[in-house]
């Protein structure tokens, strides 16, 4: 998988490190091929993935930055609009 928000996936997004590293789609459930076709992905740590109270799936303000900073992103090279017909929310 390629992400829009990472150019080295062989390390953490957030801590770098480059141990037990699992992808996480930044807009899950029902968006989680929209996120893998468009590139809203990261890799991150165990611990930061899902494994502790600071990890994206524990932290909900963690959940909202990261998706936050995905939109930003990608509205760098695309419309609000075509981020709407992806996402169907605006998290900015």
């Amino acid at each position: 998988m390629k992400s829009i928000l990472q150019r080295n996936t062989e390390e953490c997004f957030l801590c770098h490190t480059t141990r037990d590293l699992h992808w996480h789609h930044v807009y899950e459930g029902s968006r989680r091929q929209a996120s893998e076709r468009h590139g809203f992905v990261v890799r991150l740590c165990a611990r930061h993935h899902n494994m502790s109270d600071d990890s994206v799936h524990g932290n909900e303000e963690l959940n909202r930055r990261l998706k936050r900073l995905c939109q930003r992103v990608y509205e760098r090279t695309h419309t609000r609009e075509e981020f709407m017909e992806i996402i169907h929310r605006n998290y900015l």
